[in-house]
């Protein structure tokens, strides 16, 4: 994962990234991206899984 902390609290997911971050072009080179969980990953300790991307247009 870049820049994703999960944190799970009875059933409540937290999702916590840091805006101010960068890592480079997308492979597209459209984008740039903020953080990713880099494809589908278990949620820790649960059954579910979660897919996050965050990015932002290359200006």
């Amino acid at each position: 994962m870049k820049n994703v902390e999960l944190t799970v609290d009875g059933t409540m997911l937290t999702i916590k990234v840091d805006l101010s971050q960068e890592f480079g072009p997308s492979s597209s080179g459209k984008t740039i991206i903020i953080a990713s969980t880099e494809g589908n990953i278990s949620i820790p300790d649960r059954e579910e899984k979660i897919g996050l991307n965050i990015y932002k247009k290359k200006s």
